[in-house]
């Protein structure tokens, strides 16, 4: 299944994408929220489009699409993950997860603005594979850590590499800033994706291609970070997990590039879908 929400941000509702169109499902599910996953929604959704997928409204393909999961509770990103990038920015192969949280203020729609933040000069652009957290993990095993496993979706985790990296302090910093979350378009379960770990992922800027990487270039795999991740706190249905970015980011080209107002981002994952983000200053 491919999950959706759409409205006007804030006031989203939940829908679901089936053979290249959007269905309204908010008057069988009232969102994809903590309490939705964890209660058996996804069955319960499964079950409800068998049988009764041709009484579904259809939405105006026009219609704006917002982050595809509701309210987490927290968002876990993980720094130099891809050894490519890693050795772009002249950094060593990590020995543990890198962490850093992303605040929830900063998710936005797939195709919702990227506002540059006031003073910065260095915003930039990493496309991801996320996961989404199904049920409550506390110290899990790499063996059965897929079970804990939702789905899947495209992120871009803008980062300004200013405030991340020369202003004292954690990455949280340069991650957080409002609009630095576009998540989507879809959710996707993972029964649709064979094998997360090849995948091919890419960002362009202004139809430049600037990445073009595979999740088989991953340090650390979704298994070890869900084991990993369990072991420092506990992990709740509706979280997401943002796996890193590959080779291809602006800090890592000499001179390096970054993100201005007019500037348009795409990126996409296969079977995840595209988003586009236009670039604006800050208001």
């Amino acid at each position: 299944m491919k999950l959706i929400r759409f409205g006007e941000a804030g006031k989203e509702k939940p829908g679901v994408h089936i053979d290249g169109k959007n269905y309204d499902v908010s008057g069988f599910i009232k969102d994809y929220d903590e309490l939705f996953f964890g209660n058996g929604g996804l069955q319960h959704l499964g079950w409800m489009l068998s049988e009764h997928e041709s009484m579904l409204r259809e939405i105006p393909q026009d219609t704006r699409l917002g982050c595809p999961v509701a309210k987490p509770s927290k968002i876990l990103c993980i720094g130099l993950n891809y050894a490519k990038h890693a050795k772009e920015t002249n950094a060593p192969i990590p020995k543990e997860p890198i962490l850093f949280m992303k605040s929830t203020t900063a998710v936005t729609g797939p195709n919702d603005h990227i506002m540059i933040p006031r003073n910065s000069v260095k915003t930039d652009w990493e496309v991801e594979l996320a996961f989404v957290i199904g049920k409550k993990a506390s110290y899990v095993s790499e063996e059965e850590a897929m079970e804990y496993v939702a789905g899947y979706c495209l992120h871009n985790d803008v980062s300004e590499r200013e405030f991340q990296l020369e202003r004292g302090g954690t990455w949280d910093k340069g991650k957080g800033c409002d609009t630095f979350a576009p998540l989507g378009p879809w959710l996707v379960t993972k029964d649709e994706i064979t094998d997360p770990h090849k995948l091919r992922l890419w960002l362009k800027v202004n139809d430049q291609m600037m990445q073009d990487g595979n999740t088989d270039d991953l340090i650390f795999n979704i298994p070890q970070l869900v084991s990993y991740l369990s072991q420092f706190m506990t992990l709740l249905p509706g979280d997401i997990i943002s796996t890193g970015t590959p080779a291809g980011v602006g800090l890592g080209f000499n001179p390096p590039v970054y993100l201005k107002p007019g500037d348009v981002v795409e990126l996409g994952i296969d079977g995840l879908g595209t988003s586009r983000q236009n670039v604006i200053a800050y208001q």
